[in-house]
């Protein structure tokens, strides 16, 4: 329990940061390659204990060589886990931004995302083919190919070593046919290496006559076609699948608003547990078939039936696997990412043309303005309201001729005076005369 609770406590942030770190999807993909190759080496080097207790098992005994070991992986695996807690400057290249939400409404959140329901479904079925893979290696190793099982780190540090030959070529594959489609071929191809897996048990090998007893292929044969097999599958759910986490958590924040990567990544902690803990239970229950169990010692006994129906199991994991993939849909995640990296380069464009926007309007204004230049011609154009020079002159002369009776008159045309000063000024003057 308290391994489990460590464990999630420190992968759950640590995974989210890919997402964070990697702003690209050619940043998301050598990190994840990174992880993944790391992953392995520390799988290999937890091998080790195989080869290096036989060595201290004449000083030590058979518990403290292998105690021994262990607690010097221990320390090791301690100081690499310490240095991203004290080197990795999270606040130059993370903007943090604290959820609203608590953990259980984020939780539930995630789980109503499709996408990612999807994958869950898938990742589950991954981790139990891997865990069935990498706990079985070692009995696949000792009891159905009846070889000396020092040959475990031998065949997984092979497959490591040539899975990491793999890693420069599966980002340009994603370029060219997409994360979906690797990963169902990687599981795909794990199931193969598992159908090798169980011929061993059933058409045996030169050192086990197996189930049908026609066997005359060396086991190291088998062993080594094994790894070759499944190098190539192991690069790909080892890269791909982080990096699809990764998206669905960058394209939920796109279309809710909120960046919940580490509930995502919290989860997929979840699903690795879950399909860890399942294949633990299924092989220890499949493994044993046929064979009587030593009550006293820790160590289970595993026959050759039921290491064969073990490899039959991981098969149908692996193809069940491949079949939810399925139905995760790719382009429309991909597509919500893409959307939104083309807005910036939308926005620059706007503000380039809004200059020209701005001097249009300009440019119109004085057509806009035309019908104010033409109102004095409007009310020239009126004899009633503005008189001609001549009829000015003509009322004048007419009014000075007048008598002082017929003055009056003139100031009882209102319209003659509202309509120029001139005329009022003169008969003023008559009138002192």
């Amino acid at each position: 329990m308290l391994f489990y609770l460590f464990m999630t406590m420190y992968c759950t942030p640590y995974n989210a940061l890919i997402s964070e770190f990697g702003k690209t999807q050619d940043d998301r993909m050598y990190i994840s390659t990174a992880i993944s190759l790391t992953f392995f080496a520390g799988t290999m080097l937890a091998y080790t204990p195989f080869v290096f207790a036989g060595m201290l098992r004449e000083s030590y005994g058979f518990a403290w060589s292998y105690r021994i070991c262990f607690i010097v992986l221990a320390v090791f695996a301690c100081i690499c886990m310490l240095i991203p807690t004290f080197c990795l400057k999270e606040k130059e290249f993370v903007d943090t931004k604290p959820s609203e939400a608590n953990m259980f409404k984020s939780l539930g959140a995630t789980f109503r995302n499709g996408s990612f329901r999807t994958f869950v479904g898938s990742d589950i079925m991954y981790w139990v083919g891997l865990t069935l893979f990498q706990t079985g290696l070692p009995f696949f190793v000792k009891v159905s190919m009846k070889i000396d099982e020092s040959f475990t780190m031998y065949f997984l540090g092979g497959m490591t070593v040539l899975s990491a030959c793999f890693y420069p070529v599966v980002s340009g594959l994603v370029k060219k046919f997409g994360k979906k489609k690797l990963v169902i071929a990687g599981f795909l191809g794990l199931a193969l290496a598992y159908v090798v897996a169980t011929l061993i048990g059933i058409l045996g090998t030169a050192e086990n006559p197996g189930l049908l007893g026609i066997g005359s292929i060396p086991g190291v044969y088998f062993g080594i076609a094994i790894c070759v097999i499944a190098a190539f599958p192991m690069a790909l759910l080892g890269i791909i699948p982080q990096s699809i986490v990764a998206d669905v958590a960058e394209a939920d924040g796109i279309v809710t608003g909120e960046n919940c990567e580490g509930m995502f990544f919290a989860a997929r902690t979840f699903a690795m547990k879950f399909g860890q803990s399942l294949a633990m239970l299924i092989f220890t229950s499949l493994a044993i078939i046929g064979t009587t169990q030593n009550q006293s010692s820790n160590d289970i006994t595993a026959s050759v039936l039921g290491m064969t129906i073990v490899g039959v199991v991981a098969v149908v994991f692996c193809v069940l696997g491949a079949m939810i993939l399925g139905f995760y849909n790719e382009k429309k995640v991909m597509a919500t990412i893409d959307k939104k990296n083309e807005t910036p380069a939308e926005e620059v464009s706007s503000d380039e043309e809004s200059p020209k926007e701005e001097v249009s309007p300009n440019e119109e204004t004085p057509v806009e303005e035309a019908p104010v230049e033409e109102a004095p011609v409007e009310e020239a154009s009126d004899p009633e309201e503005t008189p001609t020079a001549a009829e000015i002159e003509q009322e004048i002369n007419e009014i000075s001729e007048a008598s002082p009776e017929e003055a009056p008159a003139v100031e009882e045309t209102p319209e003659e005076e509202e309509d120029s000063g001139v005329i009022k000024i003169f008969p003023d003057e008559t009138e002192e005369e």
